[in-house]
């Protein structure tokens, strides 16, 4: 059974991923705190709430979050106000109007702050073989 403060945090991840799906960008940033941070495939970035918005007006048209599952949710809370969750997750999207499923690990770390929960970093790992030998030309 999931204990309702982890099932806050599930919750505001799956609405997170919502605002990406529906691109309501003013939504995604609403849950930002002034600064965060952003780890995947394509590198580190430390991002404004104004990066945050250019980055998702760039992806404008080239790809699209067309549906996501979380599976597998783990949360845990280091201290009262810090939250950490991770989990897989299955993307559905449009890539360079090609379909494409991506299935990857992720994890979000949420502070509370000014009463409310923020995603302070994201991080994303393309699911398989650790030493990347799937994705080499043979």
């Amino acid at each position: 059974m999931v204990h309702a403060d982890e099932q806050q945090i599930i919750d505001l991840e799956q609405e997170f991923w919502r605002t990406i799906m529906e691109k309501d960008t003013d939504a995604s940033v609403a849950m930002l705190p002034d600064r965060s941070m952003v780890v995947g495939a394509q590198g580190a970035a430390l991002l404004t709430r104004d990066d945050y918005r250019r980055m998702a007006d760039q992806a404008e048209g080239s790809w699209k979050l067309k549906s996501f599952r979380l599976d597998d949710v783990s949360v845990m809370f280091p201290r009262a106000d810090v939250a950490v969750i991770a989990y897989t997750v299955t993307e559905e999207m449009d890539v360079d109007d090609q379909s494409l499923t991506l299935k990857a690990a992720d994890a979000t770390t949420w502070v509370r702050e000014d009463g409310g929960w923020r995603a302070c970093l994201h991080t994303e790992s393309l699911l398989g073989d650790p030493f990347g030998r799937d994705r080499t030309a043979a």
